[in-house]
């Protein structure tokens, strides 16, 4: 792949230098597995992987079938963000194997609903962990999250997103009738505009949670509301029928994203109550360098996690 990625990777201006990195031997930190009640989020910066070497190093852990459909991508910010989304899944679900299973020979299948699964080859000596993973991408920014046991859907969007119709139009197509009448209670435009991101951010986390698809839990057939710092989700059509099965996490992500994480809770509570979820966050530079964000300026939350 290094001579198609080399051309692909070529300045399109000759005042535009590649970046150079040092890339290292492949290794990875192994990470112990999450603990009850918590989400781990890893995400990385498309814009700062430039180097040509790390991205044929990643490019080397995609199966051929994965490769196929990366690199008939003709668009470079297309390809280029799939080949990073696919080497952040593969390197970030390694590590809670203690490394036991390469990120290369990782195998994939998806349930009957199309949500991706690790379909893991084991020679009985090992047990797999019963990992869950999930992950979404924007333009500027890609993200994995990974839970235990539990489902996990989450979900990007960049705070400055706009659309092109008006957003209560747009709202009254999508979002039910409770979330739009939330949104026309909101007088300026900007906090209108950033409200409905955020629920945006958390409907789409919630759906992928579900790992149902879009058609099977349509946006309108369900309300995110937030109560005493707490988000919750009903179901739109028996508004007393409370779903207490989900928890949230939403915060904004290296000053530019919203980001939202929903997990399955009734296999965490454990009889203690509403805790919330403990969420742990990385930005990395898969081979190159890991830092671990939680409790910096990167990482705010809107909603009281911990």
């Amino acid at each position: 792949m290094s001579q198609f990625l080399r051309q692909m990777m070529l300045p399109s201006r000759p005042d535009i230098v590649t970046r150079k990195i040092l890339v290292p031997t492949p290794y990875l930190s192994p990470l112990p597995l999450p603990s009850p009640r918590e989400a781990h989020f890893w995400y990385m910066v498309p814009d700062e992987v430039n180097d040509v070497s790390l991205l044929d190093q990643y490019s080397e852990l995609l199966s051929s079938c994965e490769r196929d459909n990366v690199f008939g991508m003709k668009d470079k910010r297309l390809w280029k963000g799939a080949l990073l989304a696919r080497a952040l899944l593969r390197t970030t679900l390694s590590r809670y194997t203690r490394c036991e299973i390469s990120p290369r020979s990782l195998k994939f299948k998806k349930n009957k609903y199309g949500k991706p699964e690790v379909d893991w080859q084991c020679d009985g000596q090992w047990v797999p962990p019963s990992l869950h993973f999930n992950i979404s991408h924007t333009p500027s920014l890609i993200a994995c999250g990974v839970t235990l046991d539990v489902p996990i859907g989450i979900d990007l969007e960049e705070k400055q997103r706009r659309l092109k119709n008006d957003i209560l139009s747009f709202a009254r197509r999508y979002f039910s009738t409770l979330e739009v009448e939330f949104l026309q209670a909101i007088a300026d435009p900007e906090n209108q505009r950033q409200e409905f991101v955020k629920l945006w951010t958390l409907k789409e986390a919630y759906v992928k949670a579900l790992g149902r698809g879009f058609s099977a839990a349509p946006f309108r057939k369900f309300t995110i509301q937030f109560r005493d710092n707490e988000i919750t989700v009903e179901d739109s059509e028996n508004s007393e029928n409370l779903t207490s099965n989900w928890q949230f996490a939403l915060f904004e992500l290296d000053g530019s994203h919203y980001a939202a994480v929903c997990m399955e809770k009734d296999k965490i509570a454990d009889g203690r109550g509403r805790e919330p979820m403990r969420l742990k966050v990385w930005k990395t530079l898969p081979f190159v360098n890991d830092e671990f964000v939680s409790g910096t300026d990167a990482v705010i939350s809107l909603n009281g996690l911990s």
